[in-house]
């Protein structure tokens, strides 16, 4: 499984060490990790990745073209026709979906053709980053073929979790784990020694 690291702020470059493969900059003025600096230069194959909520198109753009993005990851409300326009881009588009104990997966279908991945994110108060897991159950009625950011609330105590959930069927097309507050000092700054502990696990399970 691929690893991205999201609500990128304080420590970037340190973070890039870890050698993630991909790192994500939230784009969200309601965010405490709202990005609004300039990001370092990255080692190769970690892919730049714009976090955005119910945004205009030519904003994204914008901030395509100002940090150079590989990926750009949908969290609001945006419609198939939104992320079809953001295909000209040429970047690889996530959508999120939020999931508490149950999900209507038929809400995926109009976005099957016109995303890159889903990513399952926990049902909370804030669009993302509230710390919490969700009930990975769900994810065996999963229906589609398109790989999928796995995210919320994920953090070291989950890695037992992360293989049993791996040896089942619901693992199938998880393309990516997907981690943020449970590896943080305070928003937007990691902890560099956990990243790496967990890393480290990722890739032993």
């Amino acid at each position: 499984m691929k690893l991205k690291v999201c609500g990128m702020k304080s420590n970037t470059s340190e973070v890039a060490k870890v050698q993630p493969d991909y790192l994500g900059f939230i784009f969200y003025n309601n965010s405490p990790r709202d990005f609004d600096d300039n990001i370092p230069k990255l080692p190769n194959g970690i892919k730049k990745t714009g976090v955005f909520v119910d945004e205009k198109v030519e904003v994204i753009v914008a901030k395509i073209e100002k940090y150079n993005l590989d990926a750009i990851q949908l969290h609001g409300h945006e419609s198939p026709e939104m992320c079809r326009l953001l295909r000209s881009t040429q970047k690889e588009i996530i959508k999120v979906f939020s999931i508490k104990d149950e999900f209507d997966f038929s809400v995926l279908n109009d976005y099957e053709d016109v995303c890159d991945y889903f990513l399952f994110d926990t049902k909370g108060k804030s669009p993302g980053g509230n710390g919490y897991t969700f009930n990975w159950d769900v994810l065996k009625d999963y229906p589609s073929t398109k790989p999928y950011f796995l995210s919320g609330g994920i953090g070291l105590n989950s890695i037992e979790k992360i293989k049993a959930f791996k040896e089942s069927t619901a693992s199938k097309y998880c393309y990516a784990i997907d981690v943020n507050s449970k590896f943080e000092i305070e928003p937007g700054l990691k902890n560099i020694e956990e990243l790496e502990k967990f890393k480290k696990s990722l890739n032993r399970t």
